[in-house]
């Protein structure tokens, strides 16, 4: 069985699959290469004027990465780091590509998209959720940082919004997805099979694309039934994520007997200190950063937490043994200093 699928149709319709839906897609090296390959070769042809980007099975788009591969670099040999190396080298210059693609691309978010599914959708210029899309950057969750190029998206998010998403690796669905821009429309996924049947019947060699499927999306687009949350929290989130230290969010969550603050301070205090530390510092220099500069950033970030014991204790703990009982190596913020966090900017 491929681990990608590739269609195009006489229409000028062409689709990229996702296939495999035992893993809701998680992303490999070898699913990369051929999309990246595909994609150059799409955006050179004339035959092709729209691509749909979608995941197989009912689960959801794509999980991430693959990061159980990842863990094999562990034991540090050179093969083994090289692959993961490899690996974060092609998902970024993939991500890279689909946000500069020539043609729309559709992404259709239904389901879960976490992570590495996320970069790979979010540069497209249309992205539709369902109220089944479960949004998250989980990697607080394993000891490693949210990268993709997330510190360029998340900070295009309201206030402090990014911030508060990548440290607790909250999990959204749809009206807050839409709430932080990470996602154009929603389209009930009863609904989503018939927009992608309508846009196969149609000529879009004859049709002016943009205005077309414009008119086509607005036909399906509606609005999510359930309420988001973060735009009720959002002057809590502003007043406690705008320190520039995870200490000092931490104390401002401390002074704060409300739920949310509760809550997210123990949330946060749960996760690895140098996952916190290197991870707000990726966010306030990524502030001014284009996509590219971020995934610029991500790699070296990406090529050091592969030499870093806590990444791999993380996977270890939650997606190897699955007993959530991560024993880091440093415990505490303060065994953290600046220093160690500015190496991880620098190539390893």
């Amino acid at each position: 069985m491929d681990d990608v699928l590739f269609s195009t149709s006489e229409n000028g319709i062409a689709t990229i699959t996702l296939n495999q839906p035992k893993a809701i897609n998680a992303l490999t090296y070898h699913m990369l290469v051929p999309i990246r390959q595909k994609l150059m070769t799409w955006d050179q042809d004339d035959t092709v004027r729209i691509v749909i980007l979608q995941g197989a099975g009912s689960k959801g788009f794509c999980a991430g990465g693959d990061i159980k591969t990842l863990y094999q670099a562990r034991k540090q040999q050179q093969d083994a780091l090289q692959a993961a190396e490899q690996f974060f080298a092609e998902e970024y210059k993939t991500d890279l590509l689909i946000s500069q693609f020539s043609k729309p691309i559709i992404a259709c978010l239904d389901g879960v998209v976490m992570g590495g599914g996320v970069g790979l959708s979010y540069g497209a210029s249309h992205r539709i959720i369902t109220e089944r899309t479960k949004w998250s950057m989980p990697e607080m969750n394993i000891g490693f940082f949210p990268d993709v190029g997330a510190a360029y998206f998340l900070n295009k998010a309201p206030g402090y919004t990014g911030r508060y998403l990548a440290l607790t690796a909250s999990i959204l669905r749809a009206a807050d997805v839409l709430y932080i821009n990470g996602a154009d429309r929603f389209i009930p996924s009863n609904r989503l099979e018939d927009l992608l049947k309508e846009l196969e019947k149609i000529n879009w060699h004859t049709e002016n694309t943009g205005e077309k499927l414009q008119h086509l999306l607005d036909k399906y687009t509606s609005h999510p039934e359930e309420n988001g949350e973060l735009a009720n929290v959002q002057a809590k989130i502003d007043r406690h994520f705008s320190y520039d230290t995870v200490e000092k969010i931490i104390a401002s969550l401390a002074s704060d007997t409300s739920d949310f603050a509760v809550q997210t301070r123990e949330t946060m205090v749960s996760k690895s200190p140098v996952s916190l530390k290197v991870t707000l510092e990726q966010l306030i220099r990524g502030e001014e950063k284009t996509l590219a500069e971020c995934l610029q950033t991500d790699s070296i970030l990406a090529n050091n937490f592969i030499r870093h014991d806590d990444f791999f204790e993380g996977i270890r703990s939650v997606l190897i043994d699955k007993e959530k009982n991560q024993q880091y190596k440093y415990k505490r913020l303060a065994d953290v200093s600046k220093e160690f966090v500015d190496a991880f900017f620098k190539e390893p």
